[in-house]
């Protein structure tokens, strides 16, 4: 599997913000069927950061539904893997750049 496929994009919400702020932890969407080893060597090289540990998690589809003129709209969210990466101390990514 090519490294930049195993890393989807990172999950910026103010929860992860908090792991990074006092952990040192960052929260990625990644493949499915990507492993822990594969999601430590794509993040170590794409961000040139030792990663210290990978947790991975499922997180299941939800029902979703809504009112609607012509009545009640069902749905599905899809399912999807959060990766969550602790770096070394004293490392950082910076997912902004100079912005």
């Amino acid at each position: 599997m090519a490294k930049n496929s195993i890393l989807i994009k990172p999950i910026i919400t103010e929860k992860s913000e908090r792991l990074t702020e006092d952990r040192g932890q960052y929260s990625f969407l990644v493949d499915k069927s990507s492993n822990k080893i594969e999601i430590r060597k794509a993040v170590e090289k794409m961000y040139s950061v030792n990663v210290t540990s990978v947790n991975t998690i499922t997180m299941p589809g939800k029902s979703k539904s809504r009112n609607t003129r012509s009545g009640v709209v069902r749905g599905r969210s899809a399912s999807f893997k959060k990766a969550i990466i602790t770096v070394a101390d004293g490392e950082d990514i910076d997912f902004f750049g100079e912005v």
